[in-house]
């Protein structure tokens, strides 16, 4: 099974706000994505935590 469920953590608060999948076998490095932070209260950066 190639796809798998990732958490992403806020870059600025550490907060786990969002999970994503993502295909293991095309995708090596980590998934990055700007979202929103409930926290933070605005768009910052994402990344895929373990």
């Amino acid at each position: 099974m190639p796809r798998e469920i990732v958490t992403l953590a806020c870059t600025e608060c550490k907060r786990r706000n969002y999970t994503a999948t993502r295909n293991k076998r095309t995708q090596t490095e980590r998934l990055e994505l700007r979202k929103f932070c409930p926290a933070e209260r605005r768009h910052t950066l994402h990344r895929e935590t373990k």
